[in-house]
């Protein structure tokens, strides 16, 4: 089970740039880069459906930034640890792009996992999710998935309902609510689970790429220890800092 450390400051920059980073940092120290882990989870579904609240009631309760339309993306960063490993989490939020039917390819790119939500009280939203599954599978085929139909606040009523667009995709489906909490906290720890799983066992090339690259920086950072022989031959073996004229 993921451990969840409670945030102890949040820091919005903005500014003419296309994109928005919310960084919510742990009470903890840091630790070393090789004692931790990097994962990207996505988000996806019509506009409006509350993707944003979603992930903003997660990291902090109540939490309401200020947002522009002009922004193309907004970028949460959360820390976190799972099974004492400390887990570097980027939640990518579509901020507005989703109005043009389309993500762009960058959006997808290196992601390990999928939150796809709809509006259970905006039936177009659901018929819409084939869509964004279809595009989502175009450029991360094999990433976890999971379905969320948000807003049960409005009508309780709706969760006695049967999606099968869930049962159809083998996709595990959460009814949630941004407004009060039901359900979010298990979506997204669950969402960082299979994120993790999906990166230790992933087949896929670049994926793959990724990982070496990453061992190679924690390799880099590793000094080597010497016995006390190797040493003693090192500093025997070191030229003089004095030039003899």
């Amino acid at each position: 089970m993921a451990e969840v450390v409670a945030p102890s400051k949040i820091v919005v920059s903005s500014s003419k740039s296309s994109s928005r980073v919310l960084k919510v940092t742990a009470e903890e120290p840091s630790t070393d880069s090789k004692d931790s882990t990097s994962i990207k989870v996505i988000c996806l579904g019509d506009s409006a459906v509350g993707k944003s609240k979603l992930i903003e009631r997660f990291l902090e309760d109540q939490y309401k930034p200020q947002r522009q339309s002009t922004f193309a993306l907004t970028l949460y960063k959360y820390e976190t640890k799972v099974k004492g490993q400390k887990v570097l989490v980027d939640f990518w939020d579509t901020a507005g792009q989703e109005r043009f039917n389309s993500m762009h390819s960058s959006y997808y790119h290196q992601a390990h996992a999928c939150v796809l939500v709809f509006d259970t009280t905006r039936k177009v939203t659901y018929k819409n999710l084939g869509h964004w599954y279809e595009e989502l599978r175009q450029h991360r085929p094999d990433i976890p998935c999971i379905l969320v139909g948000n807003k049960i606040d409005v009508d309780y009523q709706v969760t006695k309902r049967s999606f099968k667009f869930a049962r159809a995709n083998h996709l595990p489906f959460f009814f949630v609510s941004a407004s009060d909490g039901t359900n979010v906290v298990k979506v997204f720890r669950e969402s960082i689970k299979a994120a993790l799983l999906y990166k230790d066992s992933s087949t896929d090339f670049l994926d793959e790429v990724m990982r070496e690259l990453e061992a190679m920086d924690d390799l880099s950072s590793v000094q080597p220890v010497l016995t006390k022989e190797e040493s003693a031959i090192n500093e025997h073996s070191e030229p003089s800092s004095s030039i003899d004229t």
